[in-house]
């Protein structure tokens, strides 16, 4: 029955011709943008059949596993201590206010109780919809839930991998059947957003496989990937639904807000950022350590300062920070996650007011901090505080300036053309951010 109700709603959709390339958001999605763009902290989680293999989500590519062979790992995905609950918990207690969670990943491996395909999680022992359990408590605990797609497949015979980047030791020889591979997708699509409650936001990721390289921002997709069915099709399904697609460029329309891959908003660091920056909200993601899928030999973690500081400069950005963790194969989230998580609970919990609900500041991030706004507060975030003066221009009137922490009165002297000369020696120097608070008059 649920396959007749789902063919039927899909056969609707694809029949109005709705097209995106005039696409203008409906309210609920304005409305989902307006508060997207206040939440600034979220959970990425990458997890699947994937984790077994303790060598990160690109094992089946970086090893040339073919398709036969990646399939046994049906047979030995057993999730037993996976709580739904621990996770939105955790999340929730490190101050992040939604979860994006990876229901399918490039191997194609899906999380939840597809009827598209038999290579998911019911073929498992495990036997039981990770994306259903993910959802109620998600719902329960009143945390936003973004599904993460994949575009590319190196499972599937039907995605066009003749012409792709990646995936090409994986076996298929099969001719590709592109048209069937995007009604697929099409029809994954609407089972996520037809059994699953209230979704916030889908992510796609994979674009790029269709590229001639990842970093000429001009060049052209071998395929076509459909967008305007794709993304009207969500919108339809569930108009609050965001979109976003980390192809690494500008958006497109359709698309609701921008993401950025192991980058601050316009940085290049990785070789194929650089995007120019949209007016829409945004977002970046970056890793704990080296690995987006659990790594069971990277031992290279961030620093509770690093993943602070990097959070305060996304929000100098006026971007979101989606901090990565990537559980065990049994479902548990590794102690140096949990603990790194909760250390960035514990600072929001007294600094919060300075990232959530904020905008970027007037200067974006600088060497030695980065500033953010709400309302007539400014909050100067000396990440690398100066010792004796911090030297900038504040384009408002100040009525004040004290720390954050103590409410302790700061000493400053206004310059010309609203330079303005703030007395650092005598502030005490927090751990991982010593925040000014200036109230202003706009």
């Amino acid at each position: 029955m649920i396959r007749l109700t789902l063919a039927f709603v899909f056969a609707i959709i694809t029949c109005t011709g709705f097209s995106q390339s005039g696409y203008t958001p409906s309210p609920k999605n304005m409305e989902s943008r307006k508060w997207f763009d206040s939440a600034r902290f979220g959970m990425f989680i990458h997890w699947g059949a994937s984790s077994v293999l303790g060598h990160g989500e690109w094992v089946m590519n970086q090893r040339n596993i073919q398709v036969p062979e990646y399939r046994r790992l049906i047979n030995i995905f057993n999730p037993i201590s996976f709580d739904a609950k621990t996770w939105v918990s955790t999340a929730k207690n490190a101050g992040m206010q939604y979860i994006t969670l990876i229901t399918r990943h490039h191997d194609g491996f899906s999380l939840w109780d597809t009827k598209q395909s038999d290579w998911n999680i019911m073929g498992t022992p495990y036997g039981k919809d990770i994306v259903k359990q993910m959802a109620d408590e998600c719902h329960r605990q009143g945390v936003k839930l973004f599904f993460y797609y994949s575009l590319l497949d190196w499972y599937r015979s039907d995605y066009q991998y003749e012409t792709g980047r990646t995936g090409k030791g994986t076996g298929r020889t099969e001719k590709s059947n592109w048209p069937g591979y995007i009604n697929f997708m099409k029809a994954q699509l609407t089972e996520l957003l037809t059994n699953y409650g209230e979704v916030a936001g889908i992510w796609f990721d994979g674009h790029w496989d269709q590229l001639e390289n990842d970093h000429n921002k001009k060049a052209v997709s071998k395929v076509d990937w459909k967008y305007d069915e794709i993304y009207s099709l969500i919108h339809r399904l569930q108009p609050q639904c965001m979109i976003s697609n980390n192809h690494h460029l500008t958006p497109i329309p359709g698309e609701d807000f921008q993401a950025f891959e192991k980058d601050l908003p316009g940085g290049n660091t990785t070789g194929f950022g650089g995007a120019a920056v949209s007016k829409l909200p945004l977002e970046t993601c970056e890793t704990i350590n080296d690995s987006w899928g659990f790594n069971i030999t990277d031992r290279n973690y961030k620093s509770n300062q690093k993943l602070v500081q990097y959070l305060v400069k996304a929000a100098g950005y006026n971007a979101n920070f989606l901090l990565n963790i990537g559980p065990m194969p049994n479902g548990v989230i590794q102690p140096e996650f949990t603990e790194r998580l909760a250390a960035m609970g514990q600072w929001l919990k007294t600094y919060g007011e300075t990232i959530y609900g904020t905008r970027g500041g007037f200067i974006t991030p600088q060497s030695w901090g980065a500033v953010t706004e709400k309302g007539n507060k400014v909050y100067l975030h000396l990440l690398e505080a100066p010792e004796e003066k911090l030297f900038l221009k504040i384009p408002y009137k100040i009525k004040s300036i004290k720390t954050f922490m103590g409410k302790t009165p700061v000493k400053y002297q206004v310059l010309a053309d609203s330079y303005v000369v703030i007395d650092t020696k005598a502030v005490p120097k927090e751990e991982y951010d010593t925040v000014l608070e200036v109230e202003v008059t706009r």
